[in-house]
């Protein structure tokens, strides 16, 4: 009987306890109370605010998620060109969204078409904002060939719409991606009751357009300070309810999306060989040769046996074979979606049109430098200070543009919009993983890449001699400039000394297009070309960076 009583007076006592840690356990880690240090959180009267309802992030407007992994990349099945440049390496990329198909030709012309109505090209101010963007319709002409009436319908004409967009150079599809990121969180707050509802066209003034950074940075100069379009909280709730969150969208809201951008060449390339869908070991291992399984062009199955996978060149003289069953739809482009997907549900990863990416060219990947999330080109800026200590805006009289090669003026930012500079030793000092603002070139095959450079022994001469002494890649310095009363100055390098075309502006872009025989449908196949030309074979797709975790797996397996 006193053994009985003992232990239930023993069991209490651990319940009591169990009870104690409970309740304390509840009280610090409840929704409603930091765990750190029990303060309120979203208080009304000034706590903290933050998203503790966030589930994950929105899936961006036509893309769709890409399960990153490990992957072995630049490994080509045929290397009939023999340009070394295609060395497989292991490389390990982070989940990220990418567009299902190419930008076509409607959306590129729903960008222009916001341009023409924001900046007026008839307005001196802007009238190279809207020129600068327009692709190049003058790149389907051909000598010994008629293809004007490319020329004069491919981009605007019905009929095209949802083909991939051409004529685009590499900095016009960067301008693109950062235009749709704006444009993209400014619908969303717009729908979460931050901003007024069908503002963005009919109130919105050239001098003061929406930025997702400049809001972020300062919601009050957002639309020039406009109060009555930019909401101090959720409109909704302030109607419904005085008491409600009487604050602006931050990051800690988590609906504010990543921005859009050029995937890097690691990610494309990973996407493009689509892994994650692939069972069988020795397709892994290497024998899937497409972005499709198998080693052949034609599909296999039984419906559809026979059919051509992509379009592209089928040999001299051949864009896409005998007219009939047998032929691949196109001679030139074609319309997005007319192939099947890939295992990660992208379409024309091979053929249609080849694609920008990020990266800057070289023919080596430097793995031993990095093998996470690989990519050159990396240019660190920062935010514009002013003297009042308050991020400068860019105005219409600081609007800053390109002179291209080809002389066309090229706007690379808009009024509403932060001003951004090159880091400097602030960021630098002390620093293992960067040193300074343009790494393009960092660890390239020049001297400073080998471990002899000394690297605090300065060479005697000006910058321009010591840079042209330890540069490997000594490509032509051309400078094409305009003067005053708008006429090209066109500066050539003649110098006999100069090695090889490739330089800081030259990208890499990826994938087989129409006008490309079967080897350039090889996922892992790169070249390159400068980055303010562009051709009627090369189009680009946007990436953007996915938060949170890889999957969207519950928990961990096992």
């Amino acid at each position: 009987m006193k053994i009985n009583r003992i232990m239930a007076l023993q069991l209490m006592a651990a319940l009591s306890l169990s009870i104690g840690f409970t309740s304390c356990s509840k009280k610090s880690g409840s929704k409603g109370t930091s765990a750190a240090t029990g303060w309120k959180i979203n208080d009304k009267k000034g706590g903290f605010q933050y998203n503790a309802k966030y589930k994950k992030q929105e899936t961006p407007p036509g893309m769709v998620a890409v399960e990153g992994g490990t992957f072995t990349m630049g490994k080509v099945q045929d290397d009939p060109m023999h340009d070394w440049n295609n060395t497989p390496n292991q490389q390990h990329v982070q989940s990220f969204y990418m567009d299902e198909t190419e930008v076509t030709n409607f959306m590129y012309t729903e960008y222009l078409f916001w341009l023409k109505t924001i900046f007026p090209p008839t307005d001196e101010n802007y009238k190279n904002i809207y020129v600068g963007a327009l692709p190049d319709t003058l790149v389907w002409r051909n000598r010994l060939g008629y293809n004007e009436t490319m020329t004069n319908n491919y981009l605007r004409h019905p009929a095209y719409a949802n083909y991939p967009v051409v004529g685009v150079n590499w900095i016009q599809a960067v301008e693109f991606s950062k235009w749709r990121t704006d444009r993209v969180n400014e619908a969303i707050l717009e729908r979460e009751g931050y901003l007024k509802k069908d503002s963005k066209i009919t109130e919105v003034k050239a001098e003061s357009t929406f930025s997702t950074e400049s809001y972020l940075a300062s919601p009050t100069s957002t639309y020039g300070g406009n109060e009555e379009l930019v909401y101090k909280g959720q409109r909704n709730k302030l109607a419904a309810k005085e008491d409600a969150k009487n604050v602006y969208a931050q990051r800690t809201s988590g609906i504010i999306l990543p921005e859009y951008r050029l995937p890097t060449e690691a990610e494309w390339e990973y996407a493009a060989v689509a892994l994650g869908g692939i069972r069988e070991y020795n397709t892994y291992k290497g024998k899937k040769k497409y972005p499709w399984s198998g080693q052949y062009t034609r599909s296999g199955k039984r419906q559809y046996r026979g059919d051509q996978l992509a379009n592209f060149k089928q040999g001299k003289g051949d864009y896409g074979g005998i007219a009939g069953w047998s032929d691949d739809g196109a001679d030139i482009t074609n319309e997005v979606k007319k192939y099947p997907p890939n295992d990660f549900g992208l379409y024309d990863m091979a053929g249609n049109v080849a694609e920008w990416v990020a990266d800057v060219y070289r023919p080596i990947v430097d793995d031993e430098a990095n093998d996470f999330n690989y990519y050159r080109g990396n240019i660190y800026m920062k935010n514009k200070i002013g003297e009042d200590g308050k991020v400068e805006m860019v105005t219409t009289e600081n609007i800053a543009y390109d002179t291209l090669s080809n002389g066309r003026i090229v706007a690379r930012n808009f009024p509403g919009q932060i001003a951004q500079v090159a880091i400097d030793d602030n960021e630098t000092y002390l620093r293992q993983n960067f040193s300074k603002s343009d790494n393009r070139n960092y660890r390239d095959g020049d001297k400073q890449s080998t471990r002899f450079y000394n690297f605090g022994n300065e060479e005697e001469g000006t910058d321009e001699k010591k840079d042209d002494k330890n540069r490997m890649y000594d490509s032509p310095k051309h400078s094409v400039t305009k003067d005053s009363l708008g006429n090209l100055v066109r500066k050539y390098d003649h110098s006999d000394k100069r090695t090889t075309l490739v330089n800081d502006d030259s990208r890499v872009y990826k994938g087989g297009s129409w006008r490309d025989r079967a080897y350039w449908l090889d996922p892992a196949s790169r070249r390159y070309y400068p980055q303010d030309m562009a051709t009627d074979y090369i189009g680009f797709r946007c990436a953007m960076s996915k938060v949170g975790p890889k999957s969207g797996k519950k928990k961990a397996r096992g």
